[in-house]
């Protein structure tokens, strides 16, 4: 088994990961995020990948004569991009929120969330 689409999904991880720790503004933590978000997109994609396989529909042909995909774990990476879209405009929302009560999408001069 090749390992390289689950180096690339750590890597895509840790990169979005990065961003989201230097992070400056609300605006970019949320896109680091969804960075982040698309690194389990990959992993999904490299788990569900067979060579020489096709896809999991049996009108002209008969059921295992020849290899197919898993059809949940696409079902299972559709879900992963809806639900990653929704976060993500769940979270702008939140952000345009913040930066029309207190001025700044900055996180350090947000002082009213300071415990």
């Amino acid at each position: 088994m090749d390992v390289l689409p689950y180096l690339v999904a750590v890597w895509i991880f840790l990169a979005g990961c990065y961003g989201l720790a230097t992070s400056r503004n609300l605006i970019h933590a949320v896109g680091c995020l969804s960075v982040c978000q698309s690194a389990t997109y990959v992993l999904l994609l490299a788990v569900g990948y067979r060579d020489d396989a096709t896809a999991p529909v049996f009108s002209d042909i008969e059921p295992g004569s020849r290899p197919v995909v898993d059809p949940v774990v696409q079902a299972l990476a559709l879900t992963d991009v809806v639900v990653g879209a929704t976060v993500t405009a769940l979270l702008l929302a939140l952000v345009i929120q913040v930066g029309k009560r207190h001025g700044t999408v900055d996180p350090d001069e947000l002082s009213e969330l300071r415990g």
